[in-house]
């Protein structure tokens, strides 16, 4: 980046603006070395700066550490940093993608498991591709477990039925929340 607004041409940037600049290169460094060696790798990073990252995960000093992210953060100076974070966004998106399936199939094992077959209705309404029988069993087994203070073997069942479920079309909201 130049000294110059991309916008206009006309208009200098601010050095605090520039330092706002820097500032965000150094924590996209900071991220980038808090990531695992799979999700660098597909990332549009340069060798070098995969290298410095790698380098800078191995510094144990703090002022060395400081002192690399500055360097790090110089390095993607000359990168097209929205690339990147694009490409981490996707990641993100995609984890609370998952993170919201596994609290919906969660919150129906729960509110199945508080209230039994009545609490059944809503989801065979909605989804018709539900084996209600297998659901009905697993739901009575897994009460009945808790009952006996026996391992939760079926209300594991029941959830991965119920995340299954869910990745192929997402399951209604619950009608009320558990607990």
């Amino acid at each position: 980046m130049n000294e110059f607004d991309s916008g206009t041409g006309d208009e200098p940037v601010s050095k605090s603006q520039l330092k706002r600049i820097a500032k965000a290169r150094v924590d996209l460094g900071k991220r980038l070395a808090t990531l695992p060696e799979g999700v660098l790798a597909q990332l549009p990073l340069d060798d070098d700066i995969l290298e410095a990252v790698r380098f800078a995960r191995s510094i144990k000093s703090n002022v060395a550490k400081k002192r690399q992210f500055g360097h790090l953060g110089s390095l993607l100076q000359h990168v097209d940093t929205d690339a990147v974070l694009v490409a981490l966004e996707a990641r993100d998106a995609d984890a609370r993608q998952l993170t919201a399936r596994h609290h919906r199939a969660e919150a129906w094992r729960d509110v199945l498991l508080e209230r039994g077959d009545g609490a059944l209705g809503p989801l065979l309404d909605a989804r018709h591709d539900v084996d209600a029988q297998a659901l009905r069993q697993l739901v009575r087994n897994a009460r009945r477990e808790a009952a006996a203070n026996k391992p939760p073997a079926s209300a594991r069942k029941l959830f991965r039925m119920l995340r299954e479920l869910d990745e192929a079309e997402p399951l209604p909201p619950t009608a009320e929340p558990a607990g």
